[in-house]
């Protein structure tokens, strides 16, 4: 059983009727109309996309969460939200691998539930919600939310599996995944750096930490060093 840390979330297997209303853009919740913001008053708030190929890593789509639901929070609190998505199959060209796992991040972009209003920063991987207390009055709950990312990101038929992991309310757990989620992004940097076909040159490539750690980065990147890529 999945574990964060010493705390065990709930979970519910992937409902798609009970997915939340999508108002298809992203709607405008006054303060005056808001109970609270998720990740508000400089509280931690981060968001990060996990593309793998191991099934055994997310074997089954469902929501989880750890923290206060929506319904049982009265004020700004931090806010986590990771999507680990199972995939089928990822080209063996790289470039075409690299913007199809940005094609399963954006994916984000293009949810819009009804009286949830999400500010995402791709810069600092910030993702603020402001909730509205319409929605909250409606029953609104991560459950319902869970299922709408979930029913989205398996329009695309590369995608499997969505596990969707909601934390409120403990800073520290959300400071720490703000750190890991930097590292995911670090990690998309540098494939990103690889297919432009960069220095190879390590003593001065600033992503020379992540291709020490990141098994097959650095083959990758000499692979590329070869002969450029043009996008």
């Amino acid at each position: 059983m999945l574990r964060i840390g010493s705390h065990e979330p709930r979970r519910w297997p992937y409902e798609p009727e009970l997915g939340w209303q999508d108002v298809g853009r992203n709607e405008l919740v006054l303060a005056g109309d808001a109970a609270y913001e998720l990740g508000g008053s400089s509280l931690p708030a981060c968001n990060c996309t996990c593309v793998t190929t191991g099934a055994e890593l997310v074997p089954a789509d469902e929501v989880l969460l750890i923290g206060p639901d929506l319904g049982q929070l009265h004020a700004d609190t931090a806010f986590a939200r990771i999507a680990m998505l199972h995939v089928n199959a990822i080209s063996d060209d790289d470039q075409e691998a690299f913007r199809t796992i940005r094609d399963m991040e954006f994916v984000k972009y293009h949810i819009h539930p009804k009286g949830y209003m999400m500010r995402i920063s791709p810069e600092s991987g910030r993702e603020q919600v402001r909730v509205s207390k319409k929605a909250l009055a409606q029953g609104i709950s991560f459950r319902n939310i869970g299922n709408s990312f979930i029913r989205k990101y398996k329009e695309n038929k590369l995608i499997d599996h969505v596990r969707i992991i909601f934390v409120t309310g403990d800073r520290t757990l959300c400071r720490d995944l703000t750190s890991v989620t930097k590292r995911v992004d670090a990690i998309t940097l540098t494939l990103n750096h690889i297919m432009d076909g960069l220095s190879t040159d390590c003593s001065v490539c600033s992503f020379k930490p992540v291709c020490d750690e990141v098994e097959g980065m650095r083959e990758l990147h000499f692979k590329k060093g070869a002969a450029p890529s043009k996008l």
